[in-house]
């Protein structure tokens, strides 16, 4: 078989561009704060006035080390600065201070998974090869005014320090690529080095395209800047893979081109070409020293630890990774991996979950199910986040208690949580007072609601005596129906094999 009948594969690799968490700019004291007024957190170095020189962010140094070390990085002791030149008007300078040369850390690994079938358990667990991790400073941002045909700058976010993570083309579609960029955001939040939150800004995604035969170099790729979600990533990504097989396919060459995801579109636009490629003229930056870092081993003597930025001391401080987190979780509380995987893949919902398990004695494995299946798709169904959501885990846990105490059933358990969905500011205990469903847990009256039910369904009846065992379930359905779902099915189920099967 020749390489040209077999299907086309693809290749993606990512650029993610992290703000780091930290009060101040890379090189400048100016205060970072999302959402300030307009050019209000600017300092002299910031706007590029002539005399002004950097000054480096040890906060941003760290941040980049511990990044480094979650992601099993190389760190190198001496890293160096670099300017890159571009002109655009929300950068002042004309320049771009960043790590071309020799970055802070380098040959690392991301492990993350995601789902390849149509149910939430199959899941598939890759790795994809971190290059290089390296410091730099972001740009400002360009306000456009189209009724009025001018262009606004705001140089707020200008000189805020940031963490390029360029991860290697091991990736084949958008949602394998959208599944590293989320595992990524879990571990940068658990480490508290970047807040990652993309519709604020603070996580963009570059990623790179291209297509080609088995066994044939990797073809012509393209570049879709600026991402700010994971789920227009995985689309884009793919809208990228199917045009450049359409074009391939129509006997067509890709152009090696800046695109731009336009997500009402649902596709990626042209925002310009790479032919004739850009000449950044890097050149080592002169006002900043080579960065050095240090180990227990290197550490001097006579150095000041609050001076200096020391890698192992930094790796102690290591909190708990989202992966360990994970087999923890399943460890601890005997639930599926893939519960495990929800748990800390939902924001606040892990939190949730093991509150309510600290406030009931109920098995966790049960109180995962009404948390995942209830609760979450309770809160899906109505696109709110877990700290939007009317149940908190005070109710669900007194909910559980009743429930694990045989106050109610199991049915009225459903029905109590359908009306705190509805009413959150009730108890559980109220409801189930205001709507009379306190499991109905008396002998006497079950025993003649079930001899109602056996005088009245002989079919049913016949055919359980008749060996079909199966059918005494629908006879404790008619009972809990009678009883709207009060009976204690425990009970009912005694009851009726003792009046069915014993004659």
């Amino acid at each position: 078989m020749s390489a040209h009948s077999l299907p086309w594969e693809s290749v993606v690799g990512l650029e993610v561009h992290a703000q780091i968490n930290s009060i101040s700019k890379l090189f400048s004291s100016s205060q970072v704060k999302f959402a300030a007024p307009p050019n209000s957190t600017v300092s002299f170095f910031d706007a590029s006035l002539p005399g002004t020189l950097p000054t480096i962010n040890k906060r941003c140094v760290e941040a980049a080390v511990m990044t480094s070390h979650a992601l099993h990085c190389a760190i190198n002791k001496k890293s160096l600065f670099d300017r890159k030149h571009y002109f655009y008007a929300d950068l002042p300078a004309g320049y771009q201070i960043t790590q071309q040369r020799l970055p802070i850390a380098v040959n690392g690994l991301l492990t993350y998974r995601y789902q390849v079938g149509t149910k939430w358990n199959q899941m598939v667990t890759k790795c994809v090869r971190i290059k290089q991790v390296q410091l730099e400073q972001d740009s400002g941002k360009s306000l456009h005014d189209d009724s009025r045909r001018q262009t606004l700058i705001d140089l707020n976010r200008a000189g805020i320090g940031l963490m390029e993570i360029v991860m290697e083309p091991d990736m084949t579609c958008g949602e394998e690529a959208a599944a590293a960029v989320r595992e990524l955001q879990l571990i940068l939040k658990s480490l508290g080095t970047s807040l990652a939150n993309m519709s604020e800004g603070q996580l963009r995604v570059d990623a790179n395209i291209s297509v080609h035969r088995p066994g044939e170099p990797y073809g012509v790729r393209t570049e879709v800047k600026n991402i700010n979600s994971a789920r227009f990533l995985a689309k884009a990504i793919d809208y990228e893979i199917r045009r450049q097989t359409e074009i391939l396919d129509n006997g067509g060459t890709i152009l090696n081109e800046t695109r731009a995801f336009d997500y009402k579109l649902g596709a990626t636009i042209p925002m310009r070409d790479k032919e004739g490629k850009q000449d950044y003229r890097f050149m080592p930056e002169p006002n900043l020293p080579p960065l050095i870092l240090y180990d227990a081993k290197s550490l001097p003597a006579n150095v000041d630890a609050d001076q200096v930025v020391n890698i192992d001391l930094i790796k102690e401080r290591l909190p708990e990774l989202p992966s360990v987190t994970r087999e923890r979780l399943v460890e601890q509380y005997g639930i599926l991996p893939e519960h495990s995987f929800i748990l800390v893949n939902e924001d606040g919902l892990q939190e949730y979950f093991e509150t309510v398990v600290k406030m009931t004695n109920a098995d966790p494995k049960k109180i995962i199910g009404w948390v995942i299946n209830d609760l979450l798709g309770y809160l899906r169904q109505r696109n709110l986040t877990i700290k939007e959501s009317l149940i908190s885990p005070i109710s669900l846990s007194e909910l559980l208690t009743l429930l694990e105490n045989r106050v109610i059933s199991s049915s009225a358990a459903k029905q109590v949580f359908q009306e705190l969905c509805k009413e959150g500011k009730k108890t559980p205990a109220q409801i189930v007072q205001e709507k009379n469903l306190g499991q109905l847990c008396d002998r006497g009256q079950l025993e003649d609601v079930c001899q109602k039910i056996v005088d009245g369904h002989k079919e049913e009846v016949a055919a359980v005596q008749q060996g079909n065992l199966k059918v005494i379930n629908k006879l404790i359905g008619l009972v809990q129906k009678s009883t709207n779902g009060r009976a204690d099915p425990v009970l009912v189920r005694t009851i009726l094999e003792e009046k069915v099967l014993i004659k």
